[in-house]
């Protein structure tokens, strides 16, 4: 395994990161107990969850997730061994079963309350915002209008976390779906009044959305904010099962198809291309997709996910591939031709 620091702090993560919000919906408890245990035994320390998970979110499901990774922490006894993110959900429709008061003072409370008691644990390593809480362009959302009355509360969502942060029961913040505008205010506010400062940020990233490097890869590089790269497969697009034809029928575009966000037209061409410069090198798309993430030098470290222990094996071996220049130079003909095709 290869490891990080995420930025301005101490702690070494596994640039393999095992994402878990298939847990407690696509898989068992026992599956995802089988898949911490498999992750650990290769190296990978660092796993991330979120109180909205397991995804589709449902109110009779959510939290099970970080229930599952709390049975896990009390029956192996290893929480000093492993570095744990979480988030709280921000507003929507989708997530009022949760709660809709947002990133207020009593919301964060709340939020960390419950995930402490659901992950069995005292702390969180990284306690992320997981989303925005005014209108922008997140979520596939390609361009930003302007039509909402919004009241900055940066400063105010800082000295909330700043309060979780003395007191130990978060460790760092994040930030997640942001953009340069999001990432800079949260910066500017704790230079400007001594506030705890964001390590990472959680956005996607993958060969089928590289939105990330038009601006917010200089903040990261400039800034020192991590970046951790969730759906580096795009739902297992990447994988080239969807088009092989051999996808399981509990995958994940095939149990929830309105998740189809790289599934169109001009992603389907661009993931044709990509797989065709895998097999011609020997590689699997799936493996060639997340090295290229992992090499990037803005990644703390990449999100993986996976439904069973053989993808899961195919997934973390990613961090031993080291894609040559002249791959990554076919890839980027492709990236020029079709950039971008799923926001």
């Amino acid at each position: 395994m290869k490891y990080a620091t995420i930025p301005n702090t101490n702690i070494k993560v596994s640039k393999i990161c095992l994402g878990s919000m298939t847990w407690g919906n696509q898989n068992t408890e026992a599956e995802g107990h089988e898949q911490m245990d498999f992750a650990l035994d290769q190296g990978v320390n660092f796993i991330d969850t979120a109180e909205l998970y397991p995804v589709p979110a449902t109110a009779e499901i959510s939290g099970r997730t970080s229930k599952i990774i709390g049975t896990w922490l009390q029956k192996r006894g290893n929480r000093d061994k492993v570095v744990i993110a979480s988030k709280i959900a921000g507003g929507g429709d989708y997530t009022a079963h949760i709660r809709t008061t947002g990133f207020s003072p009593s919301a964060i409370k709340e939020a960390i309350d419950l995930e402490l008691e659901r992950l069995q644990t005292d702390y969180i390593d990284v306690y992320q915002l997981h989303w925005p809480e005014r209108d922008t362009n997140r979520f596939g959302i390609r361009d930003f209008k302007l039509d909402e009355i919004w009241k900055d509360n940066f400063n105010e969502i800082l000295h909330s976390l700043d309060k979780e942060l003395k007191v130990g029961r978060i460790r760092n913040i994040g930030i997640s779906n942001e953009n340069s505008w999001g990432t800079m205010r949260y910066l500017e506010e704790s230079k400007k009044h001594n506030l705890p400062r964001v390590v990472t940020i959680q956005n996607a990233y993958s060969l089928l959305t590289r939105t990330f490097e038009t601006d917010l890869a200089e903040v990261s590089l400039r800034e020192n904010v991590g970046l951790l790269a969730y759906s580096p497969m795009a739902f297992g697009v990447l994988s080239g099962k969807y088009i092989r034809g051999n996808a399981l029928d509990n995958a994940r575009l095939k149990l929830f198809p309105r998740f189809a966000r790289y599934s169109g037209e001009q992603a389907t061409n661009a993931t044709s291309k990509y797989l065709k410069i895998a097999e011609d090198n020997n590689l699997s798309l799936a493996q060639m997709s997340l090295a290229f993430v992992n090499q990037q030098p803005f990644v703390t470290s990449t999100i993986i996910g996976a439904t069973n222990l053989n993808q899961l094996k195919d997934n973390i071996e990613s961090v031993n591939l080291v894609l040559s220049d002249e791959i990554l130079s076919q890839i980027d003909e492709v990236h020029k031709e079709i950039p971008n095709p799923a926001p």
